[in-house]
């Protein structure tokens, strides 16, 4: 099926969906529907966008939402904290952002859907050839920064990885991100 008619498909779906459910991504044939995130998700979300809103030059936004879409690829993703040029912020389109557009993509693991953080993202981020994705992971407490996307023995991917803990000071790109005030995903009783 054509990337077309699956966004189609996807936007269809996404009339019928509850209310918990706030929107999609597609990866190849494949169309992820996308539930409401946790509040401790969204603050370690936050808390990264508002580190990188003390580094960034004016040319740049931190975002907590928006898409990104390579149509020519099949894919569009939904990361939780995007770094964009501000003049694609401004363009006045209804369109998702271009990866072109795109200097840094943030994802944090949710508690039930791990696998696609950490292996279609880093597949996907890669492929569109946005340099820096640091992928924020809640449930153990870690950081991993990948960077340098290229073409690997199969297919495209990133050529380096940094991995971190909670805690410590990371690099991604040019910025330099304290991690003390992220969190681990509370336990259950």
């Amino acid at each position: 099926m054509d990337y077309a008619r699956i966004h189609a498909v996807a936007e269809e779906l996404a009339k019928h969906t509850p209310d918990t459910v706030r929107g999609f991504e597609i990866s190849g044939d494949q169309i992820v529907m996308m539930m409401s995130p946790s509040r401790p998700h969204e603050r370690n979300a936050l808390r990264i966008r508002q580190q990188l809103d003390s580094q960034l030059p004016p040319d740049l936004v931190a975002h907590t939402g928006g898409e990104v879409e390579d149509a020519s690829l099949g894919k569009l993703r939904r990361p939780d904290v995007i770094v964009v040029s501000n003049m694609a912020f401004d363009e006045d389109t209804m369109d998702p952002f271009h990866p072109d557009d795109v200097a840094l993509v943030v994802e944090v693991v949710s508690p039930s859907n791990h696998t696609n953080d950490y292996v279609e993202k880093v597949r996907d981020y890669s492929a569109m050839g946005i340099a820096h994705y640091l992928l924020v992971d809640p449930r153990k407490s870690t950081l991993t920064v990948f960077t340098d996307p290229g073409p690997g023995p199969e297919g495209p991917r990133y050529r380096a990885q940094h991995d971190y803990a909670f805690g410590d000071t990371i690099t991604v790109g040019p910025w330099s991100l304290p991690t003390t005030d992220l969190r681990p995903y509370p336990t259950t009783a």
